[in-house]
């Protein structure tokens, strides 16, 4: 099977999510580059790097999970993005444990919630906003074992 190259992936991601800002009403695609940039300056292997590219696109609706399904994907880039995909009613002990048990993901998350947590994203939130997330940000970084 021949698979999608990166950078396939990179257009299909910023296709399917081009029309979505992010809570500052940045584009969001903003934040894809940044969790991919953070991933390959961790390390980060090319199949680490799809799926951070389309790290938000199931749980955000950008891609449906049939199409990941049916995706010329290798199957850990598949599985690492299910692994950081938010499930509604999820509690977040259940997430984390799925993200460790995930070979490639945590690195994925780790970039993930470094961008999200970055100073200068949060600084143009409101403040409850800013408390909310920081505090959430917190509380996943310490069930993955990630320092502060």
């Amino acid at each position: 099977m021949t698979y999608l190259s990166l950078a396939e992936v990179e257009f299909i991601a910023r296709e399917a999510h081009a029309a979505q800002t992010d809570k500052a009403g940045r584009p969001y695609t903003e934040h894809l580059q940044a969790v991919a940039d953070g991933v390959r300056a961790r390390g980060g292997s090319a199949e680490q790097i799809a799926a951070a590219w389309l790290h938000d696109s199931v749980e955000d609706d950008a891609l449906s999970r049939e199409w990941l399904d049916a995706a010329a994907l290798p199957a850990p880039v598949k599985a690492m993005v299910l692994a950081v995909t938010k499930v509604k009613g999820e509690d977040t002990a259940t997430y984390a444990h799925r993200i460790l048990a995930t070979p490639g993901a945590l690195l994925v998350k780790e970039s993930d919630l470094a961008h999200n947590a970055d100073p200068g994203r949060l600084a143009v939130l409101d403040e409850a906003t800013r408390i909310r997330l920081t505090e959430k940000y917190a509380e996943v970084r310490r069930l993955l074992g990630l320092p502060r």
